[in-house]
């Protein structure tokens, strides 16, 4: 735990980038790790772009430990994080068991929502000798409490709130943390107010580093994509144009190899 919370001081000290994308099958998280990715997640948006969920917080456990091991088979290099669905952490000692269950079907570290909130959590976490990563900011698991995905930080009351919160995960033994959708300029403040690195999604360029739902990057899930990705490719474009041709090409084969009516 000491040594990966060391490892990325180190590398927000020499001011090298961190990249992180979500994976939630083998074949996403073995292209990921062979391209050379940082972090991989199992993020708990597989609720949205894998299992058609409105939002994150209908995931379960199970459906998390299920794509966590799948995950797990194609990383060799990266990172694996899981992601602790909601209501899986309600107590620190749920949330040890949980972190734990992640670690055995595959993970590396473990990541829950939350900050000042949830310092006893976090400790318990790493006093288990668990990695942890945080998150902090837009908190997708109270997105129904708080009637949608909002911008945070707009306020003074807010950005001081998230920058205590950074303190507390920090001192708490994480090893980064996630800003969702924070005002650029706290994300900065965020950034140099603590030692380990900031990962951000939709906060801006000054982040330690940058994660984004790997569906968002490529296109994979065209129904809805958040305003601040710009997507990379067009895979469910893609994925349209292929079917569109099998079906083309099988519908005339069929038409070809008709029997005659002699």
């Amino acid at each position: 735990m000491t040594n990966l919370v060391d490892k990325y001081r180190e590398l927000k000290k020499r001011g090298e980038k961190i990249t992180a994308l979500t994976a939630y099958d083998y074949p996403t998280a073995r292209l990921l790790d062979e391209s050379g990715i940082d972090i991989i997640l199992v993020g708990d948006s597989l609720g949205m772009v894998v299992l058609g969920y409105e939002d994150t917080t209908e995931v379960t456990i199970e459906e998390m430990l299920h794509h966590t091991r799948a995950a797990a088979r194609g990383v060799k290099n990266a990172l694996l994080v899981g992601d602790l669905p909601i209501h899986t952490f309600d107590t620190p000692d749920q949330a040890v068991a949980t972190a734990k269950m992640f670690i055995e079907a595959g993970a590396q570290a473990v990541k829950l929502e939350g900050g000042v909130s949830h310092v006893a959590h976090i400790e318990a976490i790493t006093r288990a000798g668990i990695p942890f990563m945080a998150h902090i900011g837009m908190l997708p698991q109270k997105v129904r409490e708080q009637g949608g995905y909002k911008v945070k930080g707009k306020t003074q009351l807010e950005a001081e709130g998230l920058i205590a919160d950074a303190r507390a995960v920090e001192k708490a033994g994480a090893f980064s943390v996630v800003l969702e959708i924070v005002v650029p300029e706290i994300a900065k403040q965020i950034t140099h107010a603590i030692a380990i690195p900031t990962i951000g999604i939709g906060s801006g360029e000054q982040c330690d580093g940058q994660i984004l739902v790997t569906h968002d990057l490529i296109g994979l899930f065209p129904w809805f994509t958040p305003k601040f990705v710009s997507p990379e490719a067009q895979v469910g474009a893609e994925i349209r144009k292929a079917v569109s041709a099998f079906i083309e090409r099988t519908r005339g084969r069929v038409a070809l190899s008709k029997p005659s009516d002699d």
